[in-house]
């Protein structure tokens, strides 16, 4: 068992070892395919291409300038001499006479050593024969220096008459050779060693090589140094995403100083994006506690009629409602929690249908005339009820006018149900600033700070009142739908009073609440 265990842990070890390994093999690719890495390598490959570019016609400029100042001291040196008309004799007696030919030979005391040894910069003279071998000139013997450069031109009389210098290679070395003709018919074969050029060209290239290396190890590192910089807003935004994952939805990316304009761009459009999710975010849960509520206010609502229904049908059920007049009590009471339910049911459908954002009947809608039938009415159900109406004239506003009349209904009867049925109220109309102010004031108990901030929340009934407490979550859910607002001031023993403002023209809206509200 202990050997088991321990192959088992020695597999794992080695499962361990492996996954880093390709942990570290992953994360050095990830380097390798960073934005950062792939910027540095395209800024070097270009500045690679450029030095190569620019050493190249360097080079090819520099050899181009040497060679045409060899080949100018080579094409001056032939054309004196053919200018001059000597023959080969000629020469020969003005060495006799001692004038000097250190221009067109190594010299009377030179050697084989000696010639073998010339810097690589000075002219070779020698004369050839017709058949292209060397002659002494005078009692200058040939040198071995002058046999080899002979022996590389293998046709001295096309030399001669060609218009530019060729290129040579005698003993390994490279030369740059010219031939003229003397007047009896000699060649003479001149020649001039571009070692030295091919040397400054070696130099020059070793010298671009190393600051070229020198300039893209420099490009490179501050390559990477400004890269990192200006990637520092795009790592903000990650770490921002990464903190947003985790729960903190108040994060934001913060500025910078010096940034590009796209990436400021990005930055306010993501901060903007984040705005909005944290804003949708909040009204989720917001409006998912308002549903939960919601919910267990409504069940706790249809509970009671039901319980009570259902209390009323097991006593009929068991025979324990043997008086007539019991029985009768009985369906009435069963009557009215069905008529409670009835009613509970049809407000919570019109809150829904309001929640949906329904579209509107407009129409023309003299709300004066809605006033005072609303007035009316109140003062017949509670005749002992002061009702004070200021809404004389017309005033037409664009609405539904079933909405209104909802809204109406529903103020007044929150008065009849909540206030003494001495207390006055006053119901006023106005329009001001292209807008319609309706106003339902009573002098009633009022409410406290705590009530008043809930008086509009569906279920709210202030002190466990009567009602379904969705009278005026209805209210303020039709107002939305035109477009309007709604506002309460009250205090205790000072009244409630109810504010509507409704558009002057009837608001942005549609057309068909009056189905929602009609069945309210």
């Amino acid at each position: 068992m202990n050997r088991v265990r321990g192959a088992g842990e020695g597999l794992r070890g080695r499962r361990g070892r492996v996954h880093g390994r390709r942990g570290q093999a992953a994360g050095r690719s990830r380097r390798f395919h960073s934005l950062r890495a792939k910027l540095t390598l395209v800024n070097v490959a270009l500045l690679a291409l450029g030095i190569v570019a620019a050493t190249a016609v360097s080079l090819i400029g520099m050899r181009h300038y040497l060679l045409e100042n060899v080949d100018a001291e080579l094409t001056s040196s032939r054309t004196s001499l053919q200018r001059t008309g000597l023959t080969l004799k000629q020469i020969e007696s003005l060495s006799e006479l001692g004038i000097a030919l250190d221009k067109l030979s190594p010299g009377p005391n030179s050697t084989d050593a000696g010639a073998s040894s010339l810097p690589r910069n000075e002219t070779v003279f020698v004369a050839v024969d017709r058949a292209g071998e060397p002659i002494p000139v005078g009692t200058l013997r040939p040198t071995a220096r002058q046999r080899d450069l002979a022996s590389a031109v293998d046709d001295p009389k096309a030399l001669a008459t060609a218009d530019e210098p060729h290129d040579v290679t005698v003993h390994g070395d490279p030369y740059r050779a010219v031939g003229a003709r003397l007047a009896d018919g000699t060649t003479v074969l001149l020649a001039t060693s571009t070692a030295n050029v091919q040397t400054g060209i070696h130099k020059a290239l070793r010298l671009d090589i190393a600051l070229g290396t020198g300039l893209l190890a420099l490009l490179a590192v501050l390559t990477m140094i400004g890269v990192s910089h200006r990637m520092r807003p795009l790592e903000d935004m990650v770490e921002t995403a990464s903190a947003i994952a985790d729960g903190d939805l108040a994060r934001r990316v913060p500025p910078h100083h010096d940034t590009a304009l796209e990436v400021e761009q990005l930055r306010l459009a993501l901060n903007s994006m984040l705005h909005q999710v944290e804003t949708a975010f909040e009204t989720r849960e917001r409006s998912s506690a308002q549903l939960r509520r919601f919910v267990a206010d409504a069940s706790h609502e249809l509970r009671t009629p039901l319980a009570a229904i259902r209390g009323y049908l097991q006593l009929y059920d068991k025979g324990m409602l043997r008086d007539p007049a019991e029985r009768a009590r009985a369906l009435g009471r069963v009557h009215a929690e069905a008529d409670r339910m009835s009613r509970l049911v049809d407000e919570l459908l019109t809150l829904a249908r309001l929640d949906q954002g329904p579209e509107l009947r407009l129409r023309n809608v003299d709300l004066s005339r809605l006033v005072r039938e609303a007035a009316d009415d109140l003062r017949v159900q509670q005749p002992d009820r002061p009702v004070q109406v200021a809404a004389d004239g017309a005033l037409l506003v664009r609405a539904d006018e079933s909405g209104l009349r909802q809204i109406l209904g529903n103020l007044l009867a929150n008065v009849r149900t909540h206030t003494p049925e001495d207390a006055p109220v006053s119901v006023s109309l106005e329009r001001v600033d292209g807008t319609v102010r309706l106003c339902v004031a009573d002098e009633g108990p009022g409410l406290d700070e705590e009530d008043a901030a809930r008086i509009f929340d569906r279920f709210f009934r202030a002190g466990g009142g009567a009602g379904s407490g969705l009278g005026l979550a209805i209210v303020q859910g039709v107002v939305s739908a035109h477009g309007g607002e709604v506002s309460v001031r009250t205090a205790p023993g000072a009244g409630v009073r109810v504010t509507v403002v409704l558009p002057g023209g009837g608001g942005p809206v549609g057309s068909a609440v009056a189905e929602a509200v009609s069945r309210g």
